[in-house]
């Protein structure tokens, strides 16, 4: 929420993404709307409040979007509130892509799920991914080990799927995840949808990108992680794709024991 009061562009967003307690999956930037009616419009009004240049607050956007890790998505970069409804802080209904342009003069980019999913990929820089591989990438988070697999284009830097593997900690409060146990927090493949046991060779979406990441998490939370059984964070409508893998519902979860 920059520039509240008291707030200032000095403060280190590098701390979000380097300290392991705040390193999270997605996140939202919202720079601080000044609107009528609020406590904070009358502060503004009075002059006690002053919201940055639009030219500082697309740098200072620019600069967070460069230090996002490859693993967290940037869902949003501002409020979904009508401009005319803004009395001061943001003039413009773009601030991402204002932000991602400013990082070509700074040479910098943005590696965010959001921007390098093959869909963002295909619709608006007209590329396709050539040469795809296994990536993975290991850190800590919440005094849990999380691993982060995903099938990528590393020489475009484009995403097509990927998976998120936890070790569940000790602080686990879940019965179903309290012994020995790895969870899958997330699957997902990227691209244009394809109906449920459809095949469409130009899509990405079922041809088994999502079978591959979970035969290798499978594989980490047997081999390394040496847990007992591994679950799933599953939506009901998802819940038959599992069972075709093995697994076996368990409580809220999508389960199954590894040999």
């Amino acid at each position: 929420m920059k520039p509240l009061t008291y707030s200032t562009l000095d403060a280190k967003p590098k701390e979000f993404f380097k300290n392991p307690a705040f390193r999270a999956d997605g996140l939202k930037i919202y720079p601080t709307l000044v609107i009528r009616g609020t406590g904070l419009y009358e502060l503004w009004k009075t002059g006690r409040y002053k919201s940055y240049p639009p030219s500082v607050l697309v740098d200072f956007i620019a600069r967070i979007l460069a230090l996002i890790p490859p693993w967290t998505r940037v869902y949003r970069v501002q409020r979904d509130i009508p401009m005319p409804l803004v009395s001061s802080g943001v003039e413009h209904g773009n601030l991402r892509e204002l932000a991602l342009e400013r990082m070509k003069d700074m040479n910098t980019e943005c590696r965010d799920v959001r921007t390098r999913e093959v869909g963002i990929q295909e619709i608006h820089h007209k590329v396709q991914p050539y040469e795809v591989e296994l990536i993975r990438r290991d850190y800590v988070a919440n005094e849990g080990w999380e691993t982060f697999l995903s099938y990528e284009d590393p020489l475009q830097d484009i995403l097509i799927g990927l998976l998120r593997l936890r070790k569940c900690s000790d602080g686990t409060f879940r019965p179903e995840l309290k012994e020995n146990t790895s969870i899958v927090r997330e699957l997902h493949v990227y691209g244009s949808v394809v109906p449920i046991s459809s095949r469409d060779p130009t899509k990405f979406q079922h041809q088994g990108f999502g079978i591959l990441l979970m035969e290798e998490a499978e594989r980490i939370a047997r081999e390394e992680h040496k847990s007992r059984k591994i679950s799933v964070i599953s939506g009901v409508g998802t819940r038959n794709y599992y069972r075709k893998l093995g697994y076996e519902l368990d409580g809220p979860y999508m389960s199954k024991m590894l040999a």
